[in-house]
């Protein structure tokens, strides 16, 4: 979906402390408040429609917004709204196959093939590997980077046809000798624990992680389920020149990979459990936090499985960033243990938002 679901670029950390103070107009307020100010150079510089940083340090929850949730009415981003969570998906769908692992009902080593007999032309790719983007699988969501949204609003997919789109491709690299991030890992994934569980995705996701933690405004959504709950901001993408309303579609085009429907209160909720030790056994969780050098662009970043590990100025940020039509993220858990959701109500975005959207995140766990 142009680069809505892929993984994308994060400049240094040194980078990004330069671009916000050279693009802050006020250093004063900056120095205040460098999360609104950052916010502000999200909507004012890069042109992003509006932002919302929601951050909890223990019991405290400060929310922070910019811009506007709606061009055509001029109303404010909503507080805590719903929105669509792109590659967050990554993190519920690595969690629940490592509970899987945990059941031991997973093997982490073991070949997909044990699981997913003929899925895969290479039968020597493991679960780990599809879980940490070191599979060599093509990302099948290339062969959409140029297809006008609109042809997809309503089109949906099946997982296997999501599979076949990619496999058309020769395979990147040889499992396990490089990393590349690819989307359809996590089609294999979610196929993964259907098959172990013999219930869908969704309903898993539901069982094991949103029902028992409290989130109730986060679920992965059906096919034919085209609606985003309000409230919530529109979510844009620009087509023909234009900003177009995109907050309704058909998400299983994502699905695993990227379809989550959530509120920034309860990511922050969910990372914090994750990474508090609450959702997964401490055996689980050390492998999920045991990274591979990523090309994430900052100097340090490394991937685990469905998590990400991403320098900031006060020590190490795990999380996920997320893209897709409509809606941009970058959610986690800093030094400390504060938790940070940082939304953006448009997917594709300007070529330097990412690099705002980090600093933002930055000022958010660090300041």
């Amino acid at each position: 979906m142009r680069k809505s679901l892929r993984g994308k670029r994060i400049v240094a950390v040194g980078t990004l402390v330069a671009l916000l103070a050279a693009t802050t107009a006020a250093p004063a307020l900056a120095a205040a408040d460098p999360v609104r100010s950052g916010l502000d150079v999200l909507t004012g510089q890069d042109g992003v429609p509006g932002a919302e940083a929601v951050i909890q340090d223990g019991a405290r929850t400060r929310v922070v917004r910019g811009g506007t949730g709606d061009l055509a009415t001029g109303k404010p981003f909503p507080r805590d709204g719903s929105y669509r969570a792109g590659s967050v998906t990554k993190t519920f769908v690595a969690t629940v196959v490592l509970q899987l692992v945990a059941e031991g009902r997973v093997r982490l080593d073991a070949p997909v093939e044990r699981y997913l007999p003929g899925l895969l032309p290479d039968q020597r790719i493991t679960v780990r590997q599809v879980l940490q983007h070191t599979s060599g699988l093509p990302n099948y969501t290339d062969d959409l980077a140029d297809v006008d949204p609109e042809t997809l609003r309503h089109r949906g997919a099946e997982p296997e046809e999501l599979v076949a789109m990619a496999l058309k491709h020769p395979a990147l690299f040889q499992p396990g000798t490089s990393w590349s991030y690819s989307n359809t890992n996590y089609v294999v994934a979610g196929m993964l624990v259907e098959r172990v569980t013999g219930h869908d995705l969704s309903g898993e996701i539901a069982r094991r992680i949103t029902g028992p933690l409290g989130l109730r405004d986060t679920y992965l959504p059906r096919r034919g389920d085209e609606r985003l709950p309000s409230p919530h901001a529109v979510g844009y993408t620009p087509i023909g020149g234009k900003l177009v309303d995109f907050s309704d579609f058909d998400a299983t085009i994502a699905w695993a990979a990227g379809g989550l429907v959530t509120t920034p209160s309860d990511v922050n909720r969910f990372y914090g459990a994750l990474l508090g030790g609450r959702v997964l056994r401490p055996a689980e969780l050390a492998e999920m936090k045991r990274t591979v050098p990523a090309d994430l662009g900052v100097p340090g970043a490394g991937y685990g499985l469905g998590l990400g590990s991403i320098p900031v100025s006060c020590g190490e940020f795990w999380g996920h960033e997320g893209g897709i039509i409509g809606f941009t993220n970058l959610a986690g858990v800093g030094p400390g243990g504060r938790r940070a959701t940082v939304v953006l109500n448009e997917n594709p975005t300007p070529a330097d938002t990412n690099a705002h959207l980090l600093a933002v995140t930055d000022a958010a766990v660090c300041s």
